[in-house]
Order: structure tokens, then sequence, then C-alpha cells
């Protein structure tokens, strides 16, 4: 083979070569353009539904009647199907693009799955019997023990399909709860058992609002043992300490609030149904609705693409702060409205 012969198979290959690595580029490209068209379009959280139209819409197609429960188990029910058919589906455990790189909906789906898990358990533990030598009821038991799966479990089983078996059980404690039929099903909405559950929702709150506080960093003294000279702790701590949020955190504790606040107007607003003849009778139903006013907010729109941290005083907005403004408060309603209803 001749030099001319060789160069010119060369400069060929060198060609084909060429035409592949621009082929490739190009659709790399293109793939990396479809991941961020989808990846917007499912940071996108969910919208409030209408409890009501909810609850008449599952119990219609069950041919069961609305009962003292039937709206906070139907609203439970619609908020753990949206957890899984929002746009984009059920994000925490994907292991693909886009869902893989995004984390604020994830954030987002845990403070929802906290909730409902907290209210599941609360309907096994509490509001289901009438005392605590009473019989659990079995479609919650299954309910609880689906919620409590892996959320982040994407195969063999997945996270998703252990869900639905979940929202399965409470469809059929729904449906045998307003069943003329059956008396197996019960929901006491007492003073106590709402109590129960607000007592969870209050020790969330004032866990998310310490850390949503802690995004500027502050100076904290240890007051665990306060209130008792013979307490005593197995690890001793120092008394003074600064508490800071990692930076890279920051959105994640501030999306993981967005959820949980989500999820708490919901059952809020169907609690407000369900228990609304102790609430009236211990002169707490107007606390209630301050609880809802105060954590609407929180579903505001957020117009920044990032989740800004300025200093408390600074140039800068600090959403965390902001967002710890409005659980603050509602928790501190929610600590007043606990004592009206052993008071009131």
């Amino acid at each position: 083979m001749d030099l001319k012969t060789r160069v010119s198979d060369f400069f060929e290959t060198s060609k084909i070569t060429s035409t592949i690595g621009r082929a490739a580029a190009i659709t790399l490209i293109l793939f990396l353009i479809l991941f961020g068209v989808l990846g917007f379009i499912w940071d996108t959280e969910p919208h409030i539904f209408d409890i009501t139209d909810v609850t008449n819409e599952r119990t219609s197609a069950m041919g069961a009647r609305i009962v003292v429960g039937s709206t906070t188990v139907a609203t439970t029910i619609e908020i753990a199907n949206t957890l899984l058919a929002k746009q984009g589906g059920y994000l925490e455990n994907d292991v693909a693009p886009p869902g893989v790189w995004m984390d604020n909906v994830p954030n987002w789906e845990f403070g929802v799955l906290v909730q409902i898990r907290d209210m599941v358990r609360i309907m096994r533990k509490t509001l289901s019997r009438s005392q605590s030598q009473s019989q659990e009821d079995i479609d919650l038991i299954t309910a609880e023990n689906q919620f409590y799966f892996d959320s982040n479990s994407w195969i063999l089983p997945d996270t998703e399909g252990e869900y639905e078996q979940g929202i399965a059980a409470l469809t059929s404690y729904l449906g045998r709860l307003g069943d003329n039929n059956l008396q197996d099903a019960q929901f006491y909405a007492r003073a106590d058992n709402l109590q129960a559950w607000l007592a969870e929702v209050e020790t969330r709150l004032g866990s998310l609002s310490q850390r949503l506080s802690a995004s500027v960093g502050k100076r904290q003294l240890d007051v665990s043992l306060a209130g008792d000279s013979a307490a005593s702790q197995y690890t001793e701590t120092n008394g003074d300490s600064e508490v800071k949020t990692p930076y890279f955190e920051l959105d994640d504790v501030f999306y993981e609030a967005r959820g949980t606040t989500w999820a708490l107007i919901h059952l809020l607003r169907a609690i407000e149904v369900d228990f609304h003849d102790v609430l009236v009778k211990k002169n707490a139903l107007v606390s209630l609705q301050q609880i809802i006013r105060e954590l609407e907010p929180t579903q505001d729109t957020v117009w920044s693409p990032v989740i800004l941290n300025g200093s408390g005083l600074g140039v800068l907005a600090n959403h965390s702060l902001v967002m710890a403004s409005h659980v603050s408060r509602a928790n501190a309603a929610i600590i007043d409205l606990r004592t009206l209803l052993t008071e009131g």
C-alpha cells in the first residue's frame, strides 16, 4: 500500500470517527435537554384539593355512607394517592435521570409521608378503638405496616407497590366504616383521641421549626433536663452549643416542611369536619381554624429559583426563617388547642 493510499485511508477513518463523535455529542445534548425539561415539569408540588369533593367521590364509588371518620380517612387516602400519582410519580426512590438528580420534590414527599404514617398509626392505636383493651382494626394494621415500608426501595419490592397496598387497606376500612351492615369498623371522634394526634403533630412541627431556624446558626443551651432535679441522661452533652443546618441541606429541610404543612392543611380540615361537635363543645373550633390559617401561607409560590439563606436581618431574604415563623405559630396554636381540649 503506497503512502497516498495510507493518507487517504487515515483521513477517511478520521472523518467517520468525527461523524460518530458528533452524533454522540448531539444525542447526549438532546438527552440532557429532555431530562432538563422533564425535571422542570416534575419539580412542581401538587395544589390543595377539596376534602369534601374527595370524600363524596370515594364514598360514592363504594356505595358507602359518609359517617364520622369518613372525611379523615378519605383525605388520608387522597394524600397518599397524590404522593404516588402526581406529576412524575413518586421520585424519592428513582435511580434514573431526571428523578435521581432531583431533591426538592423527594424531600417534599418525605414530609407528606411522615404525616400519612402518623395519621394511620393514630387511627390504628386510638381513633378506631374504644379503649386500650379493644381489638385493633385488621385493615389499619395492614395500612400502617405498608406505609412504614422503606421509602427508597426501587425494586423487589418497590416502594410504590407497598404504598398502594396501604391505600387499598385504607380504602377497605373506609368502605366498612360506611357500610350499614357492618359493625366491626369504628372511628371514635373523642377529645382524648384528637389530643393524641395533635401531640404527634406538635412534636413534628417543633422539630421542623428548630431545623428551619438553624439555617442562620444560633447558640443553644441544653434544657433537656430542666424542671426535674433528679433527671439524668445517658450521654453528657455540652451546656452551650452552636446549632446550624448545613448549607447544602437548607433546601431539603425547607421542602420537607412544605410537604409536611401541605399534608397537615388537608388533615386539619378533615378533623374540623369529623370532630366538629367535640370542637364546638370545647369552644375550640375557631382555634383549629386559626391553625389552618397559620399553615396556609406555607404553600405560597416560591418565586426565587433557589432557597435563599440571608442572615436574619441581612440584605437577602431567608426562606427558611419565613417558613419557621409560620410553623412556629401553628405549633404554638396547637399547644393552646390541646389545652382547650383538656380543660375546655
